[in-house]
């Protein structure tokens, strides 16, 4: 894991702006905080900050290799889960090893095959190479947008970094956002390549982006391709079972302390039983986590998403697997704790308004980094296996839009709300939101005689893997890593993702529940509580004291008349919601008092220019 960053410049010399590209790299020091490097030449600077989880002495970067034609140097962040094949694959080739780090592995596979290393490649991955046998930078990302990537193009090259502040620590980046950028802010649809930031985009999943005199060219180079499905349902869920086992054994590699996620959910819960047993055979203990807050389950009430608070449920499966637990209990004052809320903003760069959501994550991967430096989590199960609630309601399934957004609850509801009614205008989300979902559907490749049915359900699974998942991953990515901590996400593999997709949606339904394929190949390593527990998703505290909380901070803000915030939020609107009884305060209105708040610090931290008119 770590952070990378670069400018390219072809009509400048660089060795003259080392300080430039060092503060590009100082902005990611939590992402890395191991270890530092930069790497310059005349039209070239990369820079990278280390997190040390493979061979911790022999892993450094900026790494190069000295060809007789020039120099090949690389940054790169994540982890390539099938290096040990590769660098025996490579050996037989002729390749010899000064280290033992998969980086060196990905850099030599790139001397063999070019751009064709990413045919070999299973991991998560984003990183740049400068071939000066060509004077060109290759920039890819791995399949499923698992580990962000971001660049700049300029009028004689190009910056880019793992997270847009690495940019933007650049003179030539400008801190604007327009109407273009912050739509998607608000419908939310995960527009494939949007950065917040104007003129900056995301090197997306699957793609391999080249710079060179020329300019900027891209290229696909995986894609979700729909395939027919021959295997029989004991097949499946025999395939299923075999994947999941090899990739969770395959990602527990590590030369530091190793934990994993536990919600009490099915997909956390799969790859803690899954992961128990193989350490278990080594003689090792697996380490879980949990959030919770205070009060939580005694007090617990269902709600639109929820039928049942996560502990007993945690407990059921730490039993059984003999983990070492720990639970991660938070109160309404730490999540309300505007050094907190500014910790996460630092982290993701865009005020996400997600609120505890955020925070708690944020606090759970603070605790854990005391503790381990990888983690595996259960993120991604839903979009692979169809789990969320609004895969199964026909409303949400046939409306003409994306169904997270039709499936009425508090977070997806009117996001518009509290801005102004000027902003509400220039911004039109409904019809932006529309247009993205056209772009989206048409680019869904389906089967000869699919029927109409499967046909659909294919569509859903589509969007939530190519859009609604790259959200979470982001949001997980950016949390986990501005604590230090590298977490790891089986059910991203590209192997299970392709294989599962092409699977029926009646075969994903079997026995008329959600998750079925997962459910039958994991479960034996789940106790039968989980195995039979309805989907819930990550949990929010249901404490009043945290809407009054928000209530008291908002009065604060509404005390500084002049701030900028109040050119994006409607005063009015600011004013209703600190004053209501924050015991009966609706959801989507303590949601909104959380977005107002992340755009107010957001304003703060980083002095946006704002083009919104």
């Amino acid at each position: 894991m770590c952070g990378i960053a670069g400018w390219v410049s072809y009509d400048a010399d660089l060795t003259r702006r080392p300080d430039v590209v060092d503060a590009m790299t100082a902005t990611m020091s939590c992402r890395g905080p191991d270890d530092e490097g930069t790497w310059v030449r005349r039209h070239v600077a990369l820079g990278h900050r280390r997190l040390a989880i493979i061979d911790l002495p022999g892993g450094r970067q900026p790494m190069s290799v000295h060809t007789p034609n020039g120099d090949v140097a690389m940054v790169y962040s994540g982890e390539a889960y099938n290096f040990t094949e590769l660098k025996e694959e490579l050996t037989k080739l002729g390749h010899q090893w000064e280290t033992d780090s998969d980086t060196e592995v990905v850099l030599h596979g790139y001397l063999q095959w070019g751009d064709e290393v990413v045919d070999h490649l299973n991991g998560m991955y984003a990183f740049a190479i400068w071939d000066e046998r060509d004077d060109k930078l290759v920039m890819i990302r791995d399949r499923m947008g698992i580990k962000p990537f971001y660049y700049y193009p300029t009028p004689d090259g190009v910056l880019f970094g793992s997270e847009p502040k690495a940019i933007l620590a650049n003179p030539i980046a400008k801190k604007v956002v327009d109407l273009d950028g912050f739509r998607e802010l608000a419908g939310f649809t995960k527009r494939p390549g949007w950065s917040l930031w104007k003129d900056m985009r995301e090197v997306e999943p699957g793609t391999l982006v080249t710079v060179s005199r020329e300019g900027i060219r891209t290229r696909t180079y995986w894609k979700l391709d729909a395939k027919q499905h021959t295997d029989d349902q004991e097949t499946t869920v025999a395939r299923v079972r075999e994947l999941m086992t090899d990739i969770v054994h395959r990602q527990l590699v590590a030369d530091v302390p190793r934990c994993v996620l536990l919600s009490g959910g099915l997909d956390s819960s799969a790859v803690t039983g899954l992961a128990a047993a193989r350490l278990a055979e080594q003689g090792e203990q697996l380490r879980t986590f949990s959030v919770d807050f205070f009060g939580q389950e005694e007090n617990f009430k269902p709600d639109e998403m929820r039928d049942t608070a996560d502990s007993p449920f945690v407990r059921d499966v730490a039993s059984l697997v003999g983990s070492a637990h720990q639970d991660v209990v938070l109160n309404p004052g730490e999540l309300t704790d505007p050094e907190v809320r500014r910790a996460v903003l630092r982290a993701r760069d865009i005020p996400a308004g997600l609120g505890d959501m955020d925070t708690s994550l944020y606090l759970l991967f603070k605790a854990i980094r005391g503790e381990s430096t990888v983690a595996l989590s259960g993120e991604s199960a839903d979009e692979v296996f169809g789990g969320y609630r609004w895969f199964h309601n026909e409303d949400a399934v046939n409306a003409d839009t994306f169904p997270w957004l039709a499936f009425r609850n508090s977070m997806m509801d009117e996001r518009s709300s509290l801005y102004t009614p000027e902003l509400v205008k220039n911004l039109d989300v409904q019809s932006y939101i529309a247009d993205q979902y056209r772009t989206a559907v048409a680019g869904v490749e389906h089967l000869d005689g699919e029927s109409e049915r499967e046909a659909r359900m294919r569509t859903i699974c589509n969007l939530h893997l190519t859009r609604f998942v790259r959200m979470l991953l982001d949001r997980k990515d950016r949390a986990s890593m501005a604590v230090g901590l590298e977490v790891r996400v089986p059910f991203c593999d590209h192997r299970l993702v392709e294989y599962v997709y092409n699977t029926p949606w009646s075969l994903k339904t079997f026995d008329g529940r959600e998750k079925s394929l997962l459910r039958h190949a994991t479960k034996h390593v789940l106790p039968d509580s989980v195995r039979d527990r309805v989907k819930s998703p990550y949990p929010s505290t249901q404490d009043p004291g945290y809407a009054a909380a928000l209530q008291q901070q908002v009065k604060e803000v509404l005390a500084e008349p002049g701030h900028q915030v109040f050119d994006l939020v409607d005063r009015a609107w600011a004013h209703r919601a600190s004053e209501v009884d924050s015991a009966t305060m609706e959801p989507s209105m303590r949601i909104g008092l959380d977005r107002l708040l992340d755009l107010y610090h957001w304003i703060d931290m980083y002095s946006p220019t704002l083009e919104l008119s």
